[in-house]
Formats: C-alpha cells, sequence, structure tokens
C-alpha cells in the first residue's frame, strides 16, 4: 500500500502521524500508551509501535505499571489483563520527531534533504557542489547530484534565486535562500507527482503543469 503524499495527511493547522504523538509525550512527559492515543486520534498500532521504537531507542522508558482507575476506557486492551506499562520521557531532542523504526534503529530517509535545507538557510550563497559537501556528515552523505536536483527543484518552486548564472568564465550557477521563503525547520519535499510541498506552510508550493496531448 502506498503511503499517501504528505500535503493529504498534514495541514499548517492539524499536526498528524508521528509529529503528533512526538509533540503528545513532549507535553505529558509521563504516559501510557493510551493516554497518547486519547490526546492525539492517531491509530493505536501506529501509536503502540512508534513507542515501541523510541522506549528501544531510548527517547522514553518503562518506569512501571499505571495504577490509575481504567484509564483505558474505550482503548483496545491487550490480549493480558496486567496493567499498562508507564512510559516517561527522557530524551526530548526537541520539537522534530525522532525517526526510528519499531526496533529502535535510525530511519535514514529523507535525512539527506534535511541537511541540505538546514545548510541552505545557513551557508549564504552555494553552488550545487558546495552544498553537498557542507551538508554531508559522518553518518549521511550527500552525492553532488541529490543537491543539483534539489536545488533545482528549490528553485522551480520560487525559493531560491540565482546569484551568478553557470558559465564557461563564471563556473557553475551559485543560488541563495530568498528570506521570504526561509519558512521553518522542515525541508520542503518534492513529491512522486511533480509537486513541492511545504510542510511548514500545510500546502503545496509548486506543482508540474500539465501538457495537454
Amino acid at each position: 500500500m502506498h503511503r499517501k503524499p504528505i500535503h493529504l495527511t498534514h495541514t499548517a493547522t492539524k499536526v498528524t502521524g508521528r509529529d503528533a504523538i512526538w509533540l503528545a509525550i513532549r507535553e505529558l512527559k509521563q504516559f501510557t500508551y493510551a493516554d497518547i492515543v486519547i490526546k492525539t486520534s492517531e491509530n493505536e498500532y501506529t501509536v503502540r509501535t512508534y513507542l515501541q521504537g523510541l522506549n528501544h531507542a531510548e527517547y522514553i522508558k518503562v518506569i512501571g505499571k499505571d495504577h490509575r482507575d481504567d484509564n483505558t476506557q474505550g482503548i483496545e486492551k491487550p490480549p493480558t489483563r496486567r496493567r499498562a506499562n508507564l512510559y516517561k520521557l527522557i530524551n526530548d531532542i526537541g520539537i522534530d520527531a525522532p525517526r526510528v523504526r519499531k526496533d529502535g534503529t535510525p530511519v535514514t530517509q529523507g535525512q539527506a534533504r534535511e541537511q541540505m535545507w538546514r545548510t541552505i538557510k545557513i551557508i549564504g550563497e552555494f553552488n550545487y557542489t558546495e552544498l553537498a559537501a557542507n551538508a554531508s556528515t559522518e553518518t549521511c552523505l550527500v552525492a553532488p547530484h541529490d543537491a543539483k536536483s534539489y536545488i533545482g527543484n528549490l528553485h522551480k518552486a520560487g525559493y531560491l534565486h540565482i546569484t551568478t548564472k553557470a558559465g564557461r568564465h563564471t563556473g557553475l550557477a551559485r543560488y541563495r535562500l530568498l528570506p521570504s521563503k526561509n519558512t521553518g525547520p522542515k525541508p520542503p519535499k518534492v513529491q512522486r507527482v511533480k509537486n513541492i510541498y511545504d510542510p511548514n506552510l500545510g500546502k503545496i508550493v509548486w506543482q508540474q503543469e500539465v501538457t495537454p496531448e
């Protein structure tokens, strides 16, 4: 089953998915799985598996069993009669939800884009090879062709302007982020349907025109 494009599951005013779960965890500090389901209205399986991943990755830990009266009313009960685990947040890394699998291992998909977007906002003027070099880390190298592609898409969407055109004497094209397009911490996403979605604004900011046949 293909995941829905992100603009169908996120809006500018409502945080959903793992972002919503992480936000609830940061607000509650101590919680059960049922607390998170009730607070976020997220799918029970999604909540349960994400908590398992966060626990394995040591963002949260089990500190005991919940002894409140029937806090799971309306929530599907585990097959056993044991009380629910009570979790505590032990590693608050900020607003960005940790990207982890069920076993706690990190999810690296999309990390290169996050690193490039962060670097674009810091570096000032750049070409694609400079962006790739400055955005790379020991754990996630950014390939020059990926940097070139991302720059091209951001330019189409109006996020970047060209400060120096490519040429025999000038070398590679150089770009700079428009101040008005520094929309937030999350990188604009290039979608399979040839859209660019900005999760900071909660909307599609560029869409490829369809040529009539």
